[in-house]
């Protein structure tokens, strides 16, 4: 699957996602209120998208031959915000305004305030429409652009991923590639006890999508599966990223208490600690 990976690209991705992971509990205890749960789910997938596949430049945000990258499950903004930060789209030290009145970091990613963010988010089930349009409207102008868009597995609830998705079937679209982080869980528990979504990756396929099933926490499958997702020119990728809740802190693992709720000083400290720092490095 995909080309062989380079040894030395695995470990700074790796750190990446773990200061992600870091930056994400900060936030979420400075601000008082967001969605650890799900931001700390999907860190290996924006620290490899941010900081090794999407062709984005700090210096030219705007710059039309780009490749977009839509968050489409929005409330996992913490993550995206400290992902762009280590790309340079911002200071590390503007993280601390996460969710302040007239701060560019909402709670939900918004395209107007933000450089390096392409969708403004949040209403789930919206932002793969987005990204479907983009992907067309790449191929009607003939740009190189190459659309991601990152989904939770909630929001394939709702119908209009669907609509969407089939579109992106229906034309093919090729320079589309969607990422599913699937850690099962949503803020009123389980994805399947509310309204199951399996078998995920047989409806994707059956939509005319060329799927992969990985380990969403394994950099270098992730790698991988971008690397097939160029190399195929057939129609749209979807790669099926399964994953855990909370992942990389022990307490806030498989549960879904923490898709929608802060931790507390003590709790964020026990948290950075079993992310690798302590003390004055913790940075609280």
């Amino acid at each position: 699957m995909g080309e062989a990976v380079p040894a030395d690209r695995i470990p700074s991705l790796e750190s990446q996602a773990l200061e992600i992971r870091r930056d994400v509990v900060r936030m979420t205890y400075w601000a008082g209120s967001g969605h650890p749960g799900g931001s700390l789910s999907v860190a290996d997938l924006l620290a490899v998208l941010v900081g090794d596949e999407l062709r984005i430049d700090p210096a030219r945000p705007e710059a039309p031959e780009r490749d977009r990258l839509v968050l489409s499950k929005g409330h996992a903004a913490p993550a995206l915000y400290a992902a762009l930060a280590l790309r340079g789209f911002l200071p590390r030290a503007e993280l601390r305004s996460f969710r302040k009145l007239g701060s560019r970091l909402q709670g939900h990613v918004d395209r107007g305030t933000l450089p390096g963010v392409d969708a403004s988010t949040g209403g789930l089930g919206q932002g793969i429409g987005v990204a479907v349009g983009m992907a067309l409207d790449a191929r009607l102008s003939a740009r190189p652009s190459r659309v991601y868009a990152v989904l939770g597995d909630g929001e394939c609830q709702a119908g209009t991923t669907w609509e969407a998705l089939m579109a992106g079937g229906h034309y093919a679209l090729e320079n589309l590639v969607v990422l599913l982080d699937r850690n099962g869980y949503e803020s009123d528990g389980a994805t399947e006890a509310i309204l199951g979504i399996e078998p995920i990756a047989d409806k994707l396929r059956a939509f005319r999508y060329h799927t992969l099933e990985i380990d969403g926490h394994d950099v270098r499958q992730i790698l991988r599966a971008l690397a097939t997702a160029r190399e195929t020119t057939s129609g749209p990728t979807a790669i099926v990223a399964r994953t855990v809740t909370g992942k990389g802190v022990s307490f806030m693992e498989n549960d879904h208490t923490w898709q929608a709720r802060a931790p507390t000083r003590a709790e964020a400290e026990r948290a950075l600690a079993e992310l690798g720092t302590a003390g004055e490095e913790a940075g609280l």
